[in-house]
């Protein structure tokens, strides 16, 4: 395949095999799509609006060798897929890993969350010039009390979903940084991070990954609860 399409090929090849398997007959996630469309839809637009400011700004772009050509408000085409295809993938995996096992979100992951979201509040006014820094941890911050604060019950759930979801995070995060395939599809500006790599990672794109998926899961499960989880 030319090299233009890498990072379409990326998008492609996370949600292909969870939109397939959606139509399994033991998970049928398809029934569940009404609860996810609303909360994925929101993110995506949400996220979108913080990637245009932040590449005009200079926090990151996109390199065009590597792109198939369509842009809309200086981002390609493959950035805005990206929000709705890891949504997707992911948040199948949080729904099969739920309806096979049940986790609690007892005290000790609430203590755990709070803990999380102090320390990345501490970072985040430590590094108020690092803007994917400081931007990326306090609203991830904010967003986890809140969700303490209403006393959600998959915060469990989510983080065992997440530390999986980790293992593909890597794969595809890796080929868009040039650590696995040498194609370098988005470039950061190490003024506006800590610096810190994992491989050739930015060790902000976890926790901005975890605020995107949080986001879609909290919108699917608050969904699911309006629908008195219907299957």
């Amino acid at each position: 395949m030319p090299e233009q399409y890498t990072y379409l090929l990326v998008d492609i090849c996370c949600i292909i095999f969870p939109l397939l398997f959606s139509f399994y007959p033991k998970f049928h996630f398809y029934s569940q799509w009404r609860y996810f469309l609303g909360p994925c839809l929101f993110t995506a637009l949400f996220f979108s609006v913080w990637d245009i400011l932040f590449t005009r700004m200079g926090v990151w772009s996109f390199n065009s060798q590597f792109i198939a050509g369509a842009y809309l408000f200086g981002l390609p085409a493959e950035e805005y897929l990206f929000f709705i295809c890891i949504p997707y993938a992911c948040t199948f995996t949080y729904y099969c890993l739920t309806r096979y096992f049940t986790l609690s979100t007892t005290k000790v992951v609430r203590i755990f969350t709070i803990v999380m979201a102090s320390l990345l509040a501490l970072i985040a006014f430590m590094n108020v010039a690092r803007l994917y820094t400081s931007v990326t941890f306090l609203l991830l911050s904010v967003f986890l009390l809140f969700l303490v604060a209403k006393k959600v019950q998959f915060l469990a759930a989510f983080y065992v979903a997440f530390l999986l979801i980790l293992i593909p995070f890597f794969i595809s995060n890796g080929i868009l940084t040039g650590g696995i395939i040498h194609r370098t599809v988005v470039l950061y500006n190490n003024n506006r991070n800590l610096g810190i790599r994992m491989f050739t990672i930015p060790v902000e794109d976890t926790f901005y990954g975890m605020l995107l998926l949080l986001m879609n899961i909290s919108g699917f499960e608050y969904n699911r609860q309006k629908g008195v989880l219907k299957p």
